[in-house]
Formats: C-alpha cells, structure tokens, sequence
C-alpha cells in the first residue's frame, strides 16, 4: 500500500475554483469562535439579571399597591398619603431583598447597613423621576386628568425610574467588590 501522505506534506495550490482565503484570517476566524462564545454568555447572562429584575419589580409592585390597599381599607382609611408612605417603604425593603438574594446574588460585595442606604437613595432617585414626569405632565403640560396623571407617573415614570434604578443598581448598588473593599 502506498504511504499517505503527510499533513505536512499536502499539496499548497489549491483549485482554480476554490475561494481565495487568507491563512491569517482563517485562523482570527476561529480563534473569535470563543470571543463570540463568551459574548452570547454574558449576553444570556444579563437577559436572566433583566428577567429576575423585572419579575422582582413586578413583586414590589403587587406588594406596593396590596400593603395601600390594605391600609385604607383597614387602619389608615383616612390617610391616603401615609398609606402610600408605608406601603412603599415595605415594597422597598421587599425589592431590596429580592434583588440582593436574586437578581444580583453573584455580585453584591459591600457591607449590607452600607447596601441597603445605597439602595434605599436610588430608589428615592426614582421616585424623583417619576415624580418629575408627573410634574411636567400635569403643571408644565397642563394635562390634568386622571388618566394623563397616571400616565405620566405609573407610565412614563415608571419605566424611566426603572431604567434609572437598574443601572443604578448594577454600578453603584450591587457593583462587585474590589478587592481592597474586602
């Protein structure tokens, strides 16, 4: 039986028809074959952080509007403001908790009395901007109605002040430790 030949020894034409490629580009192609692995990873990766974000908003949400609820209807009847104050300050904690032991579980590094300041500032940074939303809607525009005030607070507002606390939460919030934080 004749020898095969060896890889080595292959023959370096190629056929006439045959697309002319770079070596050097051939190999950077599938030596991005990883890079672009690990960009599909870290893209999952924050698709599930966004997830478990909005499904623990969603949750803050439902306990922020039931504790108002509850509140009127029971023990703070005549007191719509004070209500609305408790009941954001347990959906608050509620949202702390979920994005501390869920969302951002892998990154939380700092001191949890320190943690818990921080987020309980951003999420008066969103109030702020929803507020603000409200503000311009029914004083600056002059749409007064109920629907418009809903709009522009529970609707415009609330997803610009839940963009704001994500990014806020990310960087500044739950940011990873530094090691001489440690």
């Amino acid at each position: 039986m004749p020898d095969a030949p060896a890889l080595d020894e292959r023959p370096t034409t190629r056929p006439a028809d045959a697309p002319d490629v770079d070596r050097a580009a051939a190999s950077s192609a599938t030596a991005s074959v990883p890079a672009r692995a690990a960009v599909s990873v870290r893209v999952a990766s924050r698709l599930r952080e966004l997830a478990t974000f909005g499904f623990v908003g969603g949750i803050a949400f439902v306990v922020d509007v039931g504790v108002y609820n509850l509140l009127r209807l029971t023990l703070l009847d005549d007191k719509p403001i004070g209500a609305k104050v408790i009941s954001v300050i347990v959906a608050t904690a509620v949202a702390w908790l979920g994005n501390r032991y869920l969302t951002f579980r892998a990154d939380r590094g700092r001191a949890v009395l320190k943690e818990a300041v921080v987020f309980g500032l951003v999420n008066v940074g969103g109030l702020a901007i929803a507020s603000l939303c409200l503000f311009v809607s029914h004083y600056v525009l002059g749409h007064t109605s109920q629907l418009a005030d809903n709009i522009a607070a529970n609707g415009v507002g609330l997803v610009l002040g839940t963009a704001f606390r994500y990014v806020a939460y990310r960087w500044f919030v739950f940011a990873p430790a530094t090691a001489d934080a440690r």
